[in-house]
């Protein structure tokens, strides 16, 4: 059994913790750390965790721990990968991998002397049965040869006055939301991105004019072997999260998650026929979250998985960085 400290105990790090305790085979939640007490509560009184931390140095030097799990800010995520490889602990770290790219080339130089060690980045997208049967497809040559990539990442417009705080230090939607649609414009294409020309603004939530960053926005973007891609971000879709991808080929297309149902459900009632759409992204990719920790326990053990390197994590940041770069200054940035 691999035993498992946890990191974050928020939004999204309890529902990695429920999928650790519940229902991933061959690990134990046997830890977790968070500087926010009603966490820790949480940890304790319905995860069954007996063993808290507030700080993090202390859990690594004295938790009965083979790995961690951290669901913490961005801004967090290289020096606390650090710390676990430097601990001798095996590494999962939700994405990004870094906000920048130094940050990045300093994660993967250190993890190169604990090859040993499991370190991987949680791009969730990958794990998704429906984008892994694309890409399966896609490497059989059922398309023929991939040209183009069109991906967005739309959330609710309810969440979006809860994300402006963090915009500080996430990065912004680029890094927070479109690092996602890179890995896969990356995946899919097989090649590195080499110019982007972004625009958008603050349409409906003017908070994010603080930071320079937006609540929808473009971006257009070739790669190395001349394929494109075009990504689209919005914070203010009114029917629920909308996670979509294009892969167009010289012989075909293929489309995941085109209507982003919640279920197979068609209702026909005084206001119409209409499908419910998913709420939020852990709705939408609620299995590939389970795959991808089940997946990093199943490395830990030793079995031969695939996972996301933190290279795959380092080029996508290098994309987000480029792209970032593209919208603030309105101008084509090239690599």
């Amino acid at each position: 059994m691999v035993k498992i400290g946890i990191v974050g105990l928020g939004r999204l790090g309890k529902r990695h913790a429920e999928n650790l305790v519940y229902r991933v085979s061959g690990c134990q939640v046997t830890a977790a750390c968070s500087i926010v007490e009603e966490e820790l509560a949480y940890a304790k009184d319905v995860l069954g965790v007996s063993d808290t931390y507030t700080d993090y140095a202390d859990m690594l030097a004295n938790a009965d721990i083979d790995a961690v799990f951290l669901v913490t800010s961005t801004s967090l995520h290289a020096e606390q990968i650090l710390a676990g490889l430097a601990a001798d602990k095996h590494v999962f770290c939700e994405k990004p991998l870094a906000i920048n790219v130094e940050d990045c080339e300093k994660v993967v130089s250190a993890a190169a002397q604990y090859n040993h060690k499991i370190a991987t980045i949680g791009l969730v997208r990958r794990f998704d049965p429906s984008y892994m049967e694309a890409k399966r497809l896609v490497d059989a040559g059922k398309i023929g040869q991939p040209i183009l990539v069109r991906s967005q990442t739309v959330d609710l417009d309810d969440f979006a006055e809860f994300q402006v705080p963090f915009t500080a230090t996430s990065g912004g939607f680029v890094h927070d939301m479109w690092v996602h649609d890179f890995d896969l414009a990356r995946w899919f294409l097989g090649s590195d991105m080499t110019e982007a020309y972004s625009i958008g603004g603050c349409y409906r939530h003017k908070g994010f004019e603080q930071y320079n960053d937006a609540d929808n926005a473009s971006a257009l973007c070739k790669y190395a072997n001349g394929t494109n891609a075009y990504f689209f971000a919005s914070r203010t879709a009114q029917h629920g999260h909308d996670t979509r991808t294009e892969i167009v080929g010289t012989e075909g297309i293929l489309k995941i998650g085109e209507i982003p149902n919640a279920t197979r459900v068609e209702i026909f009632d005084r206001a119409g026929a209409r499908q419910e759409c998913v709420q939020d992204f852990f709705a939408r990719f609620e299995e590939a979250f389970l795959i991808e920790a089940q997946a990093f326990v199943d490395a830990c053990n030793g079995k031969e998985v695939a996972l996301c390197t933190l290279e795959d994590a380092m080029n996508a940041t290098k994309d987000a960085v480029m792209v970032t770069e593209a919208y603030k200054t309105g101008t084509l940035v090239k690599a």
